[in-house]
């Protein structure tokens, strides 16, 4: 276990069963995004979208590996508690990439989820501090508390220039794109004020929760300033994807198991363009956990 800053050691820390429950709904999260299809230029059941590089097998060893870290985000974020928000990120990082590094072992150097260690790992550690501050734990203040500890991270990291410029400093220079860093220091509003509020409706209205995942992934890809698109296909190629998901969900999205024939050929289309939306797949994650995390709500009163 990595160790806890001198000034948080004094907070008790959570049950472990609540840890797991998080933990395990987590990993949960990134086997339903991976094992959804047909999804555009992605890997999924059916074949490997875009990529050369990773199957659905490399995935699932991926969120395995991942699964033994997030309850360790939990107990970051619970036994930092009492410092200032904005200093919590310095000590998530090296739980972040030894995670990272137990990813690339399970899939022999392949990046199947760092953005999700990245996003699942701030929602984690803000669950905790939220249980342990004995707050309300909701989609909404998951979001917030996350955002407060990536208060300054856009500037730091894609506004100022490092000598090494990153892809996603080049991205941000020349389209203005501030991706994963950017949603998750606004709070993630694309998941809290389009595609989670999508999800629960489609649920609602009684649609089938794989195809009304599909069609919320349709909404994020419309939606979303998705870096991996624009570092494979530029400005063109991230036009012409949000337009192609913005055409699906005009003509009423992914409401029957025959629309699904619309997300084939938009996957083809994707394949030959080498376009794969890996930041909304991301997103998409996100959108479930949350919808989820009311699973764990009986486990609170500890």
């Amino acid at each position: 276990m990595l160790p806890i800053p001198n000034m948080a050691i004094e907070t008790t820390a959570l049950p472990r069963t609540l840890c797991d429950a998080y933990g395990h709904l987590a990993w949960r999260a990134m086997l339903t995004e991976v094992n959804l299809s047909p999804k555009p230029g992605l890997v999924d059941r059916l074949n490997c979208g875009a990529h050369k590089d990773m199957s659905l097998t490399d995935f699932h060893r991926s969120a395995l590996a991942i699964q033994a870290w997030l309850p360790r985000f939990i107990e970051y974020g619970a036994c930092c508690a009492q410092m200032p928000a904005d200093a919590v990120l310095n000590g998530l990082r090296p739980l972040g990439m030894a995670c990272e590094a137990d990813m690339f072992r399970a899939t022999a150097g392949v990046n199947t989820h760092k953005g999700s260690i990245f996003s699942l790992g701030l929602l984690c550690a803000a669950i905790g501090r939220l249980h342990q501050q004995k707050q309300s734990v909701t989609p909404e203040t998951i979001c917030t508390t996350a955002a407060s500890f990536c208060r300054g991270l856009t500037e730091r990291e894609l506004r100022n220039n490092n000598q090494q410029i990153t892809a996603g400093q080049r991205l941000y220079q020349q389209l203005g794109l501030t991706g994963a860093r950017g949603e998750a220091e606004a709070g993630y509003p694309l998941v809290i004020r389009h595609a989670l509020p999508h999800y629960r409706t489609l649920l609602a209205e009684g649609r089938d929760p794989e195809l009304a995942l599909l069609d919320t992934l349709l909404l994020l890809i419309a939606l979303n300033g998705d870096t991996n698109v624009a570092s494979r296909g530029g400005a063109a190629g991230l036009r012409w994807i949000q337009q192609q998901a913005n055409a699906l969900l005009q003509q009423g999205g992914i409401r029957t198991p025959a629309d699904l024939n619309h997300l084939h050929q938009f996957d083809s289309h994707c394949i030959e363009r080498n376009l794969s939306p890996g930041g909304s797949a991301d997103l998409l994650i996100v959108t479930w956990f949350l919808a989820q995390i009311s699973q764990v709500k009986h486990l609170h009163n500890y």
